[in-house]
């Protein structure tokens, strides 16, 4: 495509990424291509086309522009703040379609499904949030929240909080779920008191600990497949 002429609308019909969309399925377009549909113009010296190569080849994949910030997108050519606020918009997106598709199932039956259900969300976060999972007594989701955003600590992770928000749902059953920046989601001494100490809240009023998982950055560490809950 690099010999086409610098406007993608005097380009062979056949290789204009929205027309090769429609007549093919958006399975059949390359990553490129989507981002170009996304952005739909480019800016007086670059093609959108230029500008999604470009994003592409710097960062390496839609993950890889996900953990950008918007200031660090606007540093590519043809990138303003509106631009960069769209790829943020449909890639946060597809995360929240992810969960949308997971919370139809609305069961949990393994850490391998909790992990999958929060991975999009946590996995490249560059600080530690701290979420709950409320549950019937089928492990059925009621709902689930963020507690904690911040560098963990167990002074900071409120029993009395989260005692409250599963007495007000009527919660059967609760899972912990926290993320570690580094990408290693080995424990730490600090996250076996807080769920110790989480675990003995939940019990006193009847509310069973299922499980505490933590999230890295290609796995995931599970407090009840390694029997510590």
């Amino acid at each position: 495509m690099t010999n086409f002429p610098s406007r993608i609308t005097d380009w062979p019909e056949d290789e204009r990424p929205r027309e090769r969309f429609l007549k093919y399925g958006p399975d059949r377009v390359s990553d490129v291509e989507l981002l170009t549909i996304l952005l739909r113009t480019g800016s007086l010296d670059v093609t959108a086309f230029d500008i999604a190569r470009e994003l592409l080849q710097r960062y390496g994949n839609f993950r890889g522009i996900d953990q950008r910030s918007i200031a660090d997108l606007c540093e590519i050519k043809g990138v303003g703040e509106a631009k960069a606020i769209l790829i943020k918009a449909a890639l946060e997106i597809g995360k929240r379609l992810f969960i949308e598709k997971f919370d139809e199932k609305q069961k949990i039956n393994t850490s391998e499904e909790i992990y999958e259900l929060f991975r999009l969300h946590l996995r490249d976060l560059d600080r530690e949030v701290f979420k709950i999972i409320l549950l019937t007594s089928r492990n059925q989701i009621i709902l689930e929240k963020t507690i904690f955003e911040g560098s963990l600590t167990e002074s900071l992770v409120n029993p009395r909080e989260i005692v409250k928000e599963a007495l007000n749902h009527a919660a059967a059953a609760i899972i912990f779920v926290h993320n570690h920046p580094s990408g290693d989601p080995s424990p730490s001494m600090e996250d076996k008191q807080i769920t110790s100490r989480l675990k003995m809240a939940c019990e006193l009023i009847g509310i069973r600990v299922l499980d505490h998982v933590i999230v890295g950055r290609e796995t995931y560490f599970s407090f009840s497949d390694n029997g510590l809950v």
